[in-house]
């Protein structure tokens, strides 16, 4: 089955897709956000159509005393404009995700550009991989 990750953020929302059968996630060029969250809901629900993803794994911050905040309430009703769309959706912590996507591109010997070019779309790999890995 084709999941998409979603990094969400208000400037840009990181995208990544993989075969649950397969788990290596790929990730895919981020989307600038709209500023509405039915539209961004929109897009994402048309790119999940495009890809033929099934379900779509939103990542969901966390702050370190494991509560969710403003930016996760935000996420959750990202998922339920998803879910009118008619797809699954999962939550997953998306804690640090950007900052282990930063430090594997740096690691991969990246340039600062082209890491800040793809790091909301690292990171929803990340998050997809935690999916796959029941985290």
């Amino acid at each position: 089955m084709i999941l998409l990750g979603v990094d969400f953020g208000f400037k840009r929302i990181g995208l990544a897709l993989t075969n649950s059968d397969v788990g290596l996630p790929q990730p895919l060029q981020p989307i600038a956000a709209a500023g509405a969250l039915k539209k961004d809901a929109n897009v994402i629900a048309e790119l999940a159509r495009k890809h033929k993803a099934m379900e779509i794994v939103v990542g969901l911050p966390i702050d370190p005393e494991g509560e969710e905040g403003r930016m996760a309430k935000v996420c959750r009703q990202l998922g339920g404009h998803l879910e009118g769309h008619g797809f699954a959706v999962h939550f997953v912590d998306e804690s640090m995700s950007s900052a282990t996507s930063e430090a594997q591109m740096i690691g991969a010997g990246m340039k600062g550009s082209v890491i800040k070019r793809r790091l909301d779309s690292e990171a929803a790999a990340v998050i997809l991989e935690r999916y796959l890995r029941g985290a």
